[in-house]
């Protein structure tokens, strides 16, 4: 199967899937915020165009579009995606076999290191959370609305080349490492998370939300230890969350914690992770 799929936001994620798919012969479009990342695009081979929520697409990004997938952020006013292409996908919807939004497990806010899974009812803790889940109730509407065929997928932290804790070893970037007692954090590797898009790509349920994380959530201590003996560095020293000065916005960090369940991405589309927990990701990294 191929096809032409426009990246809303061609960043990180949207990179390594669109890497994927080029090389299975589909046309690649995608969004920067900026002339320099727009180049950035073209490098590569791939249609670029400007987009930075203040104005519509020209209408050639969306002539012959079998696909999209939206990775831009929302902000306080809401998905700019979704204020200045909204009436664009509602036009399209028909004309569209796969839609997709990347979201985040912060929509479900704190469990206490609990369980959840996609009929967990969404309580966000965080303002970042909010603004994801009023996005997505965004794309949804045009989903119910339009008949867009949305796909919802939740991630939690993505980590992969040249962004993962084997990197923040080497740099020192941490001083201390907290620990919180009970905390535990899920988290992805990119190209798994591409994996499962492509997956969906293949087998479109319109409607559907997935988490999209691996099988161990753990603590964020140990993973950083791990990294460290795998390098055959130093730890640093562990100090307890109730003495760590903490900025308000790394103090958040600690305010959710969560088990997210992955057990309908394996169900419904078969999806098994090469890297199931942090340890096989960081050892093929390294």
């Amino acid at each position: 199967m191929s096809g032409r799929i426009l990246f809303l936001g061609l960043g990180y994620v949207a990179s390594v899937l669109a890497a994927r798919l080029a090389g299975r012969g589909w046309d690649i479009l995608g969004t920067a915020r900026d002339e320099t990342g727009a180049r950035d695009i073209a490098g590569r081979g791939w249609r670029a165009f400007v987009f930075d929520g203040s104005a519509p697409l020209p209408d050639e990004a969306w002539e012959g579009a079998t696909h999209v997938l939206s990775s831009i952020p929302p902000g306080e006013d809401g998905d700019p995606a979704l204020a200045a292409l909204g009436d664009d996908l509602e036009r399209r919807a028909h004309d569209l076999r796969w839609a997709g939004y990347l979201s985040t497990v912060g929509v479900y806010g704190d469990h206490g290191g609990g369980w959840v899974d996609e009929e967990t009812p969404p309580a966000p803790v965080s303002r970042r959370g909010r603004w994801r889940l009023a996005a997505e109730r965004g794309w949804m509407g045009l989903h119910d609305r339009a008949g867009l065929p949305v796909h919802i997928f939740r991630l939690p932290g993505i980590y992969g080349p040249g962004r993962n804790a084997l990197e923040k070893a080497r740099a020192g970037y941490r001083k201390a490492l907290v620990v919180k007692q009970g905390q535990v954090f899920s988290r992805i590797h990119v190209e798994d998370l591409a994996g499962a898009l492509e997956l969906s790509i293949g087998r479109p349920r319109p409607g559907a939300v997935y988490n999209v994380v691996d099988d161990e959530p753990a603590p964020p201590h140990e993973v950083a230890l791990f990294a460290h003996e795998l390098l055959g560095l130093a730890p640093p020293p562990l100090i307890p969350f109730e003495e760590a000065e903490l900025s308000p916005m790394a103090r958040s960090f600690y305010g959710e914690s969560k088990r997210v369940s992955n057990a309908r991405l394996k169900r419904e589309l078969g999806w098994r992770p090469r890297f199931p927990t942090y340890r096989e990701g960081l050892k093929a990294l390294l």
